[in-house]
């Protein structure tokens, strides 16, 4: 194939069928052809063919659900130029749509260079993006069984989780198995508090004393049972997840570094970005793409909107989980960029915010195989002493107390913030 050839294909892609649009090699005359084809396997490896046939090398087509995923798997690495892109820049005008144009829409998209790819990882990240998102579904169903299990109690008048933070903790566990096996004495229930809940035994007690029936046992064990496994299928997953991270030891190594960055949050960081980050320009399109930005939404000059924009939501919240745990560290830069700006936009933003700056150091990190430096809490007080040592003046002066400082120091401070 000469160099500079390009012939560009777009796909309408379905649940059971696939049309494609061919157009003519850039640069020579034609017709566009227009195909169907089915979406089993065996249809898509004679798509495939086909595509080889006309000499194709460029294909796009829409992020429409998880129908792409097996056309994708049949056409990567097979020498073609693939795209995914967001059905939204492909869209059509109300009242001109059908399948036929769509395809050929996004092929002369392609081929005008108006296309922006999505993210696609290789089939290893996508296998830890899998593992990794389907431990959270199960941990969204433990939690709900863990409220159903307390409303259980709230119905029997066990006020239970009134004195136990968690209910299914060592004491919380150790009572509800008790309950089970048909034990319903508070006092005998009582000697199962364990830890500093021992000080609250007569407050457990007394929680204890209520209408527990044999249906609310019965409740209970299914609920029970059900929650025990969804815990045994958790560390399950996070195992696998484990095993497969090995390879990338090194990075996790590196991004744990970081302040409210643990284990898990590395693994998702991983698992969503990838290890090599170079596919993104930049820490700002890495960002942009995550929905950790400030949207644009200017219309005659009035800025209407900043809200982010929509993105990959679960990094999204794996980030903000992880500036949550940022700014509660004793010190650090990342604590101290939280609470600048929560002083000046509010918590919710400042939590965004810090998760936008939690990625912009994961993404250095990966890129440039280095561990995280702290530039300490005191960061921006250094960036400018004398507006520091004003600011201190002035709350001091705010107190009542009167502060006088000698010329030369001040002269020192306003020459260090030049």
């Amino acid at each position: 194939m000469k160099e500079g050839y390009r012939r560009c294909c777009g796909m309408d892609v379905h649940k059971d069928s696939i049309v494609i649009c061919v157009l003519p090699a850039v640069g020579e005359a034609g017709k566009a052809i227009r195909k169907t084809y089915g979406s089993f396997r065996n249809d898509l490896i004679r798509l495939r063919v086909w595509l080889r046939q006309l000499r194709v090398n460029e294909i796009a087509m829409e992020s429409t659900g998880v129908y792409w995923r097996p056309l994708w798997n049949v056409l990567e690495d097979q020498g073609f130029r693939l795209l995914l892109v967001n059905p939204v820049q492909v869209k059509a005008l109300q009242g001109r749509k059908s399948d036929g144009r769509d395809a050929q829409r996004i092929a002369e998209f392609l081929q005008d260079g108006r296309l922006d790819a999505s993210f696609v990882p290789p089939p290893e990240i996508r296998q830890l993006r899998v593992l990794l998102r389907h431990r959270i579904a199960l941990l969204e169903q433990r939690n709900e069984l863990h409220n159903q299990i307390r409303d259980l109690f709230e119905t029997a008048s066990l006020k239970l989780s009134s004195v136990v933070t968690d209910l299914m903790g060592v004491t919380g566990r150790g009572i509800i198995e008790a309950l089970i096996r048909g034990e319903d004495s508070p006092e005998i229930l009582s000697w199962k508090v364990r830890g500093r809940l021992r000080k609250k035994e007569k407050l457990v007690k007394e929680s204890l004393k209520g209408y527990f029936s044999e249906f609310h046992r019965s409740m209970l064990e299914s609920l029970y049972r059900h929650h025990q496994f969804l815990t045994a299928e958790i560390k399950l997953f996070e195992q696998r997840v484990a095993q497969q991270m090995i390879p990338y030891a090194a990075d996790i190594e590196r991004l744990v570094t970081i302040p409210g960055v643990d284990q898990l949050v590395a693994w998702h960081l991983i698992a969503e970005l990838g290890a090599d980050v170079t596919v993104f320009p930049d820490a700002d399109h890495c960002a942009s793409w995550a929905g950790l930005v400030p949207g644009e939404n200017e219309s005659a000059g009035q800025q209407k909107s900043t809200r982010c924009r929509k993105g990959n939501r679960t990094l999204r919240r794996v980030l903000t989980q992880a500036a949550w745990a940022a700014s509660h560290c004793k010190q650090g830069y990342l604590r101290a960029f939280f609470h600048r700006v929560k002083a000046r936009r509010g918590w919710a933003k400042a939590i965004v915010a810090t998760a936008h700056k939690i990625l912009l150091i994961a993404y250095h990190l990966l890129r440039h195989q280095q561990p995280y430096r702290d530039p300490g809490d005191d960061y921006f007080d250094r960036l400018n002493p004398a507006r520091t040592a004003k600011r201190l003046i002035h709350r001091l002066e705010a107190l009542g107390i009167q502060v006088q400082i000698p010329a030369t120091p001040y002269i020192a401070l306003k020459d260090l913030s030049g």
